[in-house]
């Protein structure tokens, strides 16, 4: 199995699992966060589905500027506009991935605030740990989330308590 068709199928993984837990936000309580140094609900579920947008930031770029590329804000004010934001998201960074070569996922990709570089890395690499393992970041603290507001959550990689 080549590098690339390793990381459609793990994307696709990810994102099944993405989707279930996404389809259970209460946006209701979107403003909620459960610290006041944390997101609120609504910021954290539309930052994991926006999470998804770095795999075709990723391919597509060769340098990320934080201070020339503002990140997005915007909170999904619906389950509807959330689960359009990732769906549209993950058409995007499937449809790059499968376009890309070994070549284009073998290119050093630059991380940077302004003049400062954060980091360099191979494209293959950066879509695993800016993409993937961010977004089970985020998703992990969204399960945390919704444990506190007694909302059911899904199970990941096995049932969860609530599916027992």
């Amino acid at each position: 199995m080549s590098i690339k068709t390793g990381l459609i199928a793990e994307l696709t993984r990810e994102a099944a699992m993405t989707k279930k837990i996404l389809e259970r936000v209460p946006l209701d309580k979107k403003d909620w966060t459960p610290h006041e140094k944390s997101m609120t609900l609504g910021r954290l579920a539309t930052h994991i589905a926006d999470t998804i947008g770095w795999v075709s930031r990723v391919i597509n770029i060769t340098d990320f500027d934080f201070v020339a590329n503002k990140l997005p804000t915007h909170t999904a004010s619906s389950s509807e506009e959330l689960l359009q934001i990732f769906q549209d998201n993950l058409d995007k960074a499937l449809a790059d991935l499968e376009k890309s070569t070994i070549e284009d996922l073998d290119v050093i990709w630059t991380v940077r605030v302004g003049d400062k570089v954060m980091y360099e890395i191979i494209k293959k690499v950066a879509i695993r740990a800016w993409a993937f393992s961010h977004l089970v970041h985020h998703r992990g603290q969204l399960s945390v989330y919704l444990r506190i507001l007694d909302v059911p959550v899904p199970g990941m990689y096995g049932p969860s308590a609530d599916e027992q």
